[in-house]
């Protein structure tokens, strides 16, 4: 029997995320200077590996809530009241909500299924990450994209002219990937408003909140006006209401793996959310719920400093060869392919794929395909050497 006759329109709809074709040719080199996936290279901190130990050898290895165990909803809810300002009622339907999610990605695949039904739109920045369009065909809907370049900043400005009777949503993430882009506080502010204006909902993807450089941090948080943090929508008065926040905990504590995310805002957003995942993912995991509490209490400065220095090195050495945004935060660079080269990123990775180094071409988070993506979550050995070849092949 021919089974792929059998496959649905769906699946035939979407493609394999070219990270992971990537990631599949790195496991074929002989020790590849890989700068191509956003896996954090620093280990899991000790507290929160004691905390997962601690819950399994505890027997929490059951189901939770589907929504997320009350102790780390609570634990969440603290935190945002501190730092965004916003009340979360841990009562279905209560008021604005929090939940955990398996990952920020499970929690983005839930919102968009609880948001989109066919035919409908939502506006989402060119370059993206590569999950945000294939999610939207997922649900029969469409990525209408916004060109940010050459500045990579999804502006109210350049939104507004997208908006049409279909849009349900504005997705941004900030700092982004694959540029490392993190919005002002004055474009946080018009972009919710544009939202509010059209009653369109505005998704804050801030999976890398923690990982934002000192000069990005201009905002302060809303419990402590000492303590800046990086600029975001969910700051601005009453934005519960017309916020989702989807945050998680794998990239700024480097547990990737464990699928540890949350989302908060609106009660019917939330509520949604919540039954859509009982019947998909059901729960996050349980006994990393309970070492995700200890992540609140646990400082990640120094390991955010490391990478600053990293950002620095980068900038560096490849801004005297070629058009570069400086990142102000997560772990990637967006670098253009200097047109004298006279050639496209794609051609670019081969060249780069000769002396063994590994990126990834911009085609995979954007309809251009004039950048391309490195990471600098990797040691620092390693980072430097893959800076050599770059800039000597675009010098």
């Amino acid at each position: 029997m021919d089974t792929s006759t059998l496959l649905s329109d769906r699946a035939r709809s979407i493609d394999a995320s070219g990270i992971r074709r990537v990631f599949e040719l790195a496991a074929g080199l002989r020790d590849p200077i890989n700068l191509s996936i956003g896996q954090p290279d620093f280990q899991v901190p000790h507290a929160l590996k004691k905390a997962a130990i601690d819950a399994i050898n505890h027997d929490q290895n059951g189901y939770t809530l589907t929504q997320g165990s009350p102790a780390l909803r609570e634990r969440i809810a603290a935190h945002l009241k501190h730092d965004v300002g916003w009340s979360c009622s841990l009562k279905p339907g209560d008021g604005p909500g929090v939940m955990v999610t398996s990952g920020t990605s499970g929690a983005l695949h839930l919102a968009f299924m609880s948001l989109l039904s066919p035919g409908d739109e939502v506006v989402i920045p060119d370059p993206y990450f590569v999950s945000y369009p294939e999610l939207a065909t997922m649900c029969g809907a469409k990525a209408v994209l916004c060109d940010t370049y050459p500045d990579f900043r999804i502006t109210a400005e350049r939104v507004e002219p997208l908006l049409t009777a279909r849009t349900k949503a504005v997705l941004y993430c900030s700092p982004s990937n694959p540029a490392g882009v993190a919005l002002s506080a004055d474009e946080c502010r018009d972009l919710l408003e544009l939202c509010r204006s059209r009653g369109v909902l505005l998704i804050a993807d801030e999976i890398y909140d923690e990982f934002a450089f000192r000069e990005a941090r201009t905002q302060p948080a809303a419990g402590d006006p000492h303590h800046l943090r990086c600029p975001s929508p969910a700051r601005f008065q009453g934005s519960e209401n017309d916020v989702l926040l989807v945050r998680g905990f794998g990239k700024t504590y480097g547990c990737t793996g464990w699928r540890l995310g949350y989302a908060a805002g609106p009660a019917p957003v939330l509520g949604a959310m919540t039954k859509l995942q009982q019947y998909t993912f059901v729960c996050a995991p349980s006994p990393l719920q309970a070492s995700a509490i200890a992540a609140f209490d646990t400082d990640m400065r120094t390991t955010v400093a490391a990478f600053e220095t990293r950002r620095s090195l980068v900038v560096g050495k490849l801004s005297p060869v070629t058009d570069l945004v400086t990142p102000d935060g997560a772990f990637y660079a967006f670098v253009r392919v200097p047109e004298r080269l006279g050639m496209t990123a794609s051609a670019f990775f081969e060249k780069c794929l000769e002396h063994n180094v590994l990126m990834i071409p911009g085609h995979v988070f954007s309809k251009r395909d004039t950048h391309f993506r490195i990471s600098f979550a990797t040691p620092d050995d390693k980072l430097k050497r893959g800076l050599e070849v770059l800039a000597g092949l675009m010098g």
